[in-house]
């Protein structure tokens, strides 16, 4: 039995580290409400930069900064287009409904991957008995598919589909930089595509709290106003921006060890004859179920006692999620503890 967990529930769980926490206190603040924190202001100027958009605005929480956009982009009986998977959809307490008056068109993408021919098939007509299609999102990476990624060929395909049928898009980022790590895909090039995204800060990239979304100036402008109707407005929020901006200048880079890392507990799992199925798609998830005569909650449950935290994700399944607070000495545990679970008197 370890003394400390190594705690692979969500890469949600990253502490900020010492060099994070004193920009945070050296931080020069202000009222954010009152746009006057030079801070916020250069996370938003720089987050903004990174994707090649006019504009940003910083926001408690990734679904905040959802549901603002989608606010933005529609009118009520419009319609969103998206994954059956999605954040969106599945996680956000049915913003979509309770925020912006819409319905939703649900897709099933392989592996939440969606394509221009499914998004067509479902654009409806101009027609008063149908809601109005007026938003594709997209998910990169897609959680619950394992922390599946787009192609930069693909989204480039589905903007020109929606510019063609007068489609806004949006890009729910929340671990948007595994993807672009893992792709080696371009921030710049990716933003190109897209009206809105969502970038969390406090998921891989270790700060504490916070979201940024991206737009152009006068989407902002209104975002600013749904912010403040949300209760999003965070006054001397720079502390909080500073460990966004560190995040940003020092930790892009190490998501892709979290990403190797994501893969070698996929390999051990897949050398566990007790696990029945894994799903692992190069970035920092791995999902993977337990053969019935066992039980998931059996193989979690016996992780746990080896100081082990892995969560549920659904039925039979279990996620694991790597991030910057995971060492390789932690992961080498976490690989040797999963081999060591078997049923009594069994090999794995």
């Amino acid at each position: 039995m370890i003394n400390k967990n190594i705690d692979l529930r969500s890469d949600t769980f990253t502490l900020p580290s010492q060099a994070m926490k004193e920009a945070m206190m050296n931080a020069k603040v202000g009222d954010d409400v009152w746009d006057e924190d030079p801070t916020v202001k250069e996370l938003e100027a720089k987050a903004a930069d990174l994707f090649g958009h006019e504009a940003a605005l910083f926001c408690p929480s990734g679904t905040m900064t959802n549901q603002i956009a989608l606010k933005i982009l529609t009118q009520p009986q419009d319609d969103i287009i998206c994954d059956i998977r999605s954040h969106i959809y599945q996680y956000e307490g049915g913003g979509i409904a309770y925020n912006s008056l819409c319905s939703v068109r649900l897709l099933q993408g392989e592996k939440g991957i969606l394509t221009p021919e499914m998004i067509e098939e479902v654009i409806l007509p101009n027609d008063i008995h149908f809601p109005r299609s007026r938003v594709v999102a997209l998910e990169n990476t897609v959680n619950k598919a394992g922390g599946s990624s787009y192609k930069m060929d693909e989204i480039k395909a589905i903007s020109e589909l929606c510019k063609k049928n007068d489609l806004k898009l949006h890009l729910d980022g929340a671990r948007i930089f595994n993807a672009l790590v893992y792709r080696n895909q371009s921030a710049k090039e990716l933003g190109q595509y897209f009206d809105t995204i969502s970038v969390c800060l406090s998921k891989g990239l270790g700060a504490p709290v916070g979201s940024v979304l991206l737009a152009n100036k006068q989407l902002i402008h209104q975002a600013k106003r749904v912010r403040k109707v949300l209760g999003g407005g965070m006054r001397q929020s720079g502390f909080l921006a500073a460990a966004g901006i560190y995040a940003l200048d020092n930790n892009i880079g190490k998501l892709k060890e979290d990403n190797q890392n994501a893969g070698k507990i996929a390999d051990s799992l897949k050398q566990n004859k007790l696990v029945e199925e894994v799903i692992f798609e190069g970035t920092n998830i791995v999902l993977f179920r337990i053969e019935s005569s066992y039980s998931s909650e059996k193989f979690k449950n016996e992780l746990a006692k080896k100081g082990i935290l892995v969560s549920n994700f659904g039925k039979e399944w279990l996620r694991i999620v790597t991030h910057l607070d995971i060492s390789k000495e932690m992961i080498e545990t976490v690989c040797n503890a999963i081999l060591e679970i078997k049923v009594e008197g069994v090999s794995v």
